[in-house]
């Protein structure tokens, strides 16, 4: 029998490794590397401080890479008279929908929908979610990561069997890079 207390612990730091955001919107930690958006659309909607990006949205930085079918950037509004548009550059929130996946050297992670709330430094990842990180896999419905103190929490669905969390470690076993 795996000792729980490892089980444990190789889940968390599996859930730490799937933290994709930082406070300044980084895609790949402590960096200060310029991150580059590609897409077939982009809609700026300055009423509503949002920057939309549509069809094959991608976001690298470094050696980190997010894509989704869309992805949406917000923006907190600009103090009274700061701004032509009325907008800052603080972030609020990024949301990525359909087909997420994000992937760095060391990990991947997949999901139908991710949202970091910069407020209150959250990363949320949902739908059939799989955080990977060499052999090592973690699947739930619900993943959420405190990206300063690294706690996670994964969800199943339900009561159902195919619904619940489930973890799979390979004790011993030399972190491969994502394939």
């Amino acid at each position: 029998m795996k000792d729980p207390k490892a089980v444990g612990m190789a889940a968390a730091a599996l859930a730490l490794a799937a933290i994709p955001w930082g406070v300044e919107a980084q895609l790949a930690r402590n960096s200060r590397a310029p991150v580059d958006i590609t897409a077939d659309q982009l809609e700026l909607v300055n009423s509503q401080c949002s920057a939309i990006y549509r069809g094959g949205a991608e976001a690298l930085q470094e050696t980190s890479r997010l894509r989704s079918d869309q992805l949406k950037i917000i923006y907190a509004p600009a103090p009274a008279g700061a701004g032509k548009n009325g907008c800052s550059t603080d972030l609020l929130r990024m949301e990525a929908t359909g087909s997420v996946f994000y992937v760095t050297p060391e990990q991947r992670v997949r999901g139908d929908q991710a949202v970091y709330d910069a407020k209150a430094q959250t990363l949320t990842v949902t739908g059939s979610v799989v955080a990977s990180r060499g052999q090592d896999a973690m699947k739930g419905e619900r993943l959420v990561v405190n990206t300063v103190s690294g706690d996670a929490r994964m969800e199943g669905g339900g009561d159902r069997s195919s619904r619940r969390v489930r973890t799979v470690i390979y004790p011993g076993a030399r972190p491969d890079a994502p394939k």
